[in-house]
């Protein structure tokens, strides 16, 4: 099978997406790159049902791949309709891989902010303030490009009025960060139901960063 481990993996990382509550129904997306190809959650179908034959495997010009014998050419399911997102971020990051959520704190923010401030040191795992990309109807070019825009430097971005997206130098890093994407924004909501949240200044965070904390450097392609 055409990227039979990645398109597993993506199995198994959906269950965790759909399970930790970072999705609800068929929303939500993964993906994995290995190469010039892309294993990609297909349209349609809800991320813990997920079988690796379903899986449609695309290559950058986002084609489904053709291979003999593998159930995907011969007719499984149709990519992600966020396929141009992903294959925009691959082409302008070294991400091996993508995680597209629907979260709840995540949707309150993107809804309501321009970006998400530091309202903790951990924002520096991502890569520093989490910026909101400007609104567009999913599934087109101009998102695309306004995520990319949003990632640029970062490992997550949030979208106006959508959800998150996060990145990785594998799928379960960008899990991982589409996680603390969620913990972050949920922290900063329930702080501003007490009062005005205290964030961290650019010198408080610019200090951390001089002793070396920070995302780990995605490998290169």
């Amino acid at each position: 099978m055409l990227l039979g481990d990645e398109r597993r993996e993506l199995c198994e990382a959906g269950r965790q997406t759909a399970e930790s509550g970072l999705v609800i129904g068929a929303a939500g997306n993964l993906s994995v790159r290995s190469g010039d190809l892309v294993a990609i959650s297909p349209s349609g179908v809800e991320l813990d049902r997920l079988t690796p034959e379903g899986i449609p495997v695309i290559d950058m010009e986002g084609r489904v791949v053709a291979a003999e014998g593998d159930v995907v050419a011969e007719g499984g399911g149709a990519p992600s309709s966020e396929t141009p997102m992903h294959l925009a971020i691959y082409a302008t990051t070294d991400a091996a891989a993508i995680v597209h959520t629907h979260s709840t704190y995540g949707a309150v923010v993107a809804a309501t902010m321009a970006e998400l401030p530091p309202i903790h040191y951990y924002t520096l795992l991502l890569g520093g303030v989490v910026r909101v990309a400007d609104y567009a109807a999913y599934g087109t070019p101009e998102l695309a490009g306004s995520v990319r825009t949003a990632l640029a430097g970062r490992r997550a971005a949030l979208m106006a009025n959508h959800g998150g997206v996060a990145i990785g130098g594998t799928l379960a890093e960008a899990y991982e960060n589409a996680r603390l994407l969620e913990w972050l924004c949920g922290v900063y909501v329930r702080a501003k139901t007490i009062g005005e949240p205290r964030l961290l200044t650019e010198a408080e965070l610019g200090e951390l960063t001089e002793r070396g904390f920070g995302p780990p450097a995605l490998p290169p392609r």
